[in-house]
C-alpha cells in the first residue's frame, strides 16, 4: 500500500471539523471537485469507506473517525517537523560544541549564554573546558565546532581564527596590603602571588611580564579557575593576577584593592572554528554572537 497523502488527510480532517465537503473546500481554498477527489483517492488507498455523504452534511464512518483521530496527531507531528527543519536551516536549532579555556571570564560566559538563549532558544551549546592547544587539536579532529583560545595559535588546515578580545590584566590585592597605585614586577616579585596553572596562556603571559623586568619568581599557588584566585585575594592569602573584566564586580569592595600593572599586560584571545564547505547555520549564529562580545562591541 502506498503511503498516506497528507493533503488528502488534511481534507478529511476539515470535513470532520466543518461537517460538509463544501465548507472544507472553502476553508482549504480548494475547488469542490478537488475535495471529492481527495476523499475518493484516500478511500481507494485504504480500501475503506471513510465518509457517508449526505445532501448537506457529511458523517464519518467508524474507519473515518479512527483515521481522523490518529491523523490529527500525524499532521501535528508533520507541522512540528517542518518547523524544526526551518529552525535548523535558519540557525535557530542545533547542537554546537564549544571549547572554553580557563582564562575566559566567569562573568562574561553567562552573559553570552543568556544572549544566545534569547536569540536562538533551540540551539544547544555544549561547553567543554579545555586548554587552547587541545581545543585546536579537537577542532581539527572534528570533535569541537568553535573554541575560545589564547591568541595567537599556530595556523592549522581547515581551522579559521578571528581576533576576539584583548583584555587588560590587573593585580587583585588583599585590602590589608599597602598597595601602590601601579603594581610592578619588582614590587610583586617579593610578595605572595598566585596565577594560572603552567601550560596555560595566562601563566606564560605573567612569566614573560616578570622576565622582561629581570625577575623570575615562582607563584605561591597556581590554579586553573579565576573564581578560586579571586577568593584567595579576598581572604588575604595572596595577590592574584587576573583580567580586569574578571574582577569588575569587586570594584569598591572593602576586601581587596584592584591595581593596574606597570608595564601594562594584555591578554589576547581569539575565536577558532572549523571551516566547512557548507557552514552550519547554528555554528554561524554562535560565531555572530561571539563577535558581539568582541572588543569595542
Amino acid at each position: 500500500m502506498r503511503n498516506l497523502n497528507l493533503d488528502q488527510l488534511q481534507t478529511l480532517v476539515a470535513i470532520a471539523d466543518l461537517g460538509s465537503f463544501a465548507a472544507a473546500a472553502q476553508a482549504l481554498h480548494l475547488a469542490p471537485p478537488t475535495v471529492s477527489l481527495h476523499i475518493k483517492e484516500l478511500e481507494s488507498r485504504l480500501a475503506a469507506d471513510l465518509v457517508v455523504r449526505g445532501r448537506r452534511q457529511a458523517e464519518l464512518t467508524p474507519a473515518g473517525q479512527l483515521l481522523v483521530q490518529e491523523g490529527r496527531l500525524l499532521l501535528l507531528g508533520c507541522d512540528d517537523l517542518l518547523e524544526r527543519v526551518r529552525r535548523r536551516a535558519s540557525g535557530r536549532e542545533g547542537v554546537v560544541r564549544v571549547g572554553v579555556s580557563a582564562g575566559v571570564s566567569t562573568r562574561l560566559l553567562p552573559r553570552m549564554l543568556e544572549a544566545l538563549a534569547e536569540r536562538s532558544p533551540g540551539v544547544e551549546i555544549r561547553l567543554e573546558a579545555v586548554g587552547s592547544a587541545e581545543s585546536m587539536r579537537r577542532l581539527q579532529a572534528g570533535t569541537l565546532d568553535v573554541a575560545i583560545v589564547a591568541s595567537p595559535q599556530p595556523p592549522m588546515a581547515e581551522i579559521g581564527q578571528m581576533p576576539w578580545r584583548n583584555d587588560s590584566m590587573v593585580a587583585l590585592l588583599p585590602a590589608e596590603w599597602q598597595a601602590p597605585e601601579r603594581v610592578t614586577p619588582g614590587w610583586l616579585a617579593h610578595r605572595r602571588w598566585a596565577s594560572f596553572a603552567p601550560a596555560t596562556q595566562m601563566h606564560g603571559l605573567v612569566a614573560q611580564w616578570f622576565g622582561q623586568a629581570g625577575h623570575y619568581p615562582r607563584p605561591f599557588l597556581a590554579l586553573s579557575y579565576p573564581g578560586a584566585l579571586k577568593s584567595l585575594a579576598g581572604a588575604s592569602q595572596c595577590a592574584a593576577l587576573l583580567p580586569l573584566e574578571e574582577v569588575e564586580d569587586l570594584q569598591g569592595s572593602a576586601d581587596v584593592h584592584i591595581r593596574p600593572l606597570e608595564p601594562p599586560l594584555m591578554r589576547p584571545m581569539a575565536v577558532a572554528y572549523r571551516r566547512q564547505p557548507t557552514p552550519s547555520p547554528a555554528v554561524e549564529g554562535v560565531l555572530q554572537l561571539l563577535a558581539k562580545f568582541a572588543d569595542g562591541r
